[in-house]
């Protein structure tokens, strides 16, 4: 839907972006407010930085909920999100403000879904503890019984969102030799299956006992909170492994560790946390358990394409047209 010009939209952008990003913008909008150092800004601060901007660019470590929404200045019209995912904004509350969300769709997607194999290789194969003994010096040298991890070829791998990264990871598992499982809320179309070579099953538990290797790739919803809780790990091979690369807050972080502990799982791999940056120290101090710094995304060519999309989209709408991301209630990736 059309709107007024903005031709000259004064911007608050919370984090310090890619070079080029911020490069772009500056050249692009003289309104542009970019910060000079890279704290996440606490909730007042924030507020307080909206209350006479046109445009808000958010990441994931902003918490743009109702609250900060209502207490936003009354000239706010856009939140171009720096990103994907969209949970950490109150869409309805936006949305009741005449407020239009945007986000970064598709160009994380080779990234986060190459991150989750390194993970999965990196768990199944043991590399976290061997190079923790690497280190130490308490490798004695090769030795037949040592450090014996999985091989993933031949092993099936159970998908728990199959949109863009689910279905790249797919496609992936393909090239490794794995066979493919998946829930999603809806089936793929007979022939996306038939070229992930890829089961479906809409029943979530019932595949769960089935799979060797799970992975998240669901959105963070009221429904997906939690998900994968203590009932359903238990549902899950002693022998198998759990990697997460969507949002901490899918996994219940103290029932995994507890599962890992206890020897009902065999490992896992997690790139994000439910507390960032907080991370358990239940799993922390667990060998069988790969961790990474929410960095799915971290590529320069990933950030500079997320760069790029938040550009197009406050371009767009200071032109009176409707962005090419705008963010709906109710999305989903």
């Amino acid at each position: 839907m059309a709107h007024d010009r903005v031709p000259d939209p004064q911007i608050f952008v919370s984090r310090r972006l890619p070079d080029q990003t911020e490069s772009r913008m500056s050249e692009l909008f003289s309104g542009a407010q970019l910060r000079t150092d890279d704290r996440a800004l606490e909730r007042d601060e924030l507020v307080a930085r909206l209350q006479d901007v046109d445009v808000f660019v958010p990441t994931v470590t902003d918490t743009v909920d109702a609250d900060v929404i209502s207490r936003a200045g009354p000239r706010l019209k856009l939140i171009a999100n720096f990103g994907v995912g969209v949970d950490h904004i109150d869409l309805k509350a936006a949305h009741d403000r005449g407020i239009i969300v945007t986000n970064t769709p598709g160009v994380l997607t080779e990234d986060t879904a190459d991150m989750t194999m390194a993970l999965i290789l990196s768990v199944v194969r043991r590399m976290r503890e061997a190079g923790r003994m690497l280190r130490s010096g308490d490798w004695a040298g090769w030795a037949p019984t040592s450090l014996r991890g999985r091989r993933i070829g031949g092993k099936a791998l159970g998908i728990v969102g199959m949109g863009r990264i689910g279905g790249a990871v797919a496609a992936r598992a393909n090239a490794f030799g794995m066979s493919v499982h998946y829930h999603n809320r809806s089936r793929m179309a007979e022939a996306a299956e038939t070229a992930l070579r890829a089961t479906w099953w809409d029943d979530l538990d019932a595949m769960l006992p089935e799979v060797d290797i799970l992975t998240i790739h669901c959105p963070l919803t009221e429904e997906t909170d939690g998900l994968i809780d203590a009932r359903r790990l238990g549902l899950m091979k002693e022998d198998a492994y759990l990697v997460n690369t969507a949002r901490g807050e899918i996994v219940d972080e103290a029932a995994l560790a507890a599962a890992l502990k206890a020897g009902k799982l065999a490992g896992a791999g997690l790139d994000v946390f439910s507390d960032e940056p907080n991370v358990p120290e239940a799993l922390l101090a667990l060998p069988n358990v790969t961790l990474q710094p929410h960095m799915g995304s971290a590529t320069v060519e990933g950030r500079r394409a997320m760069g790029d999309k938040v550009v197009t989209n406050i371009r767009v709408w200071s032109d009176g047209h409707r962005p090419p991301d705008q963010v709906l209630e109710g999305w989903a990736p």
